[in-house]
């Protein structure tokens, strides 16, 4: 699928800064990372515990809802599998959501995802970035400093998490945020699943 564009989409060449509520001030001695769930035992980690975790850097297309396709932005970060090295799933886990900050709210933001699609070097909590126009920087706090989560090209990027907080792991589907909204629940960019019942308006990322 590689700098494929989706049915509606158009490329840009910039990184358009979307989001809902404020944004998170990053304080590393309250911010901690959770993992929980349907899981044995819950755990959380602090800010250097995420850090010290290895790297991997992949080049990802984003792809919007509201219709924006970046091609061949490469991102530093910790693979989503990196995580699964801390718990012991429950059996029949095959779902999990991604949580974020949002108006304060630790875990006010989420968006659900097959756990299966995110095994790959394209699933990534990233904390750097580079394009052809920017050498490498740190992300910004609107685009979701210290840690976001960026999805493979096969999402809708709202399927990420900006000020990414924790990851939940589930034996059911359950809609995140903006699922919860009538936004789609699998979000397939090339398969045009915007909105669960295919109306509604464009809001974000």
């Amino acid at each position: 699928m590689a700098k494929q564009l989706p049915p509606g989409q158009f490329e840009t060449e910039k990184w358009p800064i979307l989001h809902e509520g404020d944004v998170y001030q990053f304080d590393e001695s309250t911010w901690e990372f959770r993992l929980f769930g349907d899981v044995k035992e819950e755990v959380s980690l602090s800010y250097q515990q995420v850090m010290e975790l290895p790297k991997t850097i992949a080049t990802i297309d984003m792809h919007c809802v509201t219709t924006w396709s970046k091609f061949d932005t490469t991102f530093e970060g910790i693979a989503f599998r990196e995580f699964l090295r801390f718990v012991e799933l429950e059996p029949d886990v095959k779902y999990v959501k991604i949580h974020g900050y949002l108006n304060g709210d630790r875990f006010g933001y989420s968006a659900n995802l097959p756990l299966e699609a995110l095994m790959g070097d394209d699933a990534l909590f990233v904390y750097r970035w580079k394009d052809k126009h920017h050498d490498w920087q740190d992300i910004s706090p609107k685009h979701g400093y210290p840690l976001r989560f960026i999805p493979p090209a096969s999402f809708y990027l709202w399927k990420g998490a900006k000020w990414a907080s924790g990851i939940q792991f589930m034996k059911k589907d359950e809609p995140g945020y903006w699922e919860q909204r009538g936004y789609s629940m699998t979000a397939n960019p090339f398969k045009e699943e915007r909105f669960a019942d295919q109306a509604g308006t464009l809001k974000w990322w």
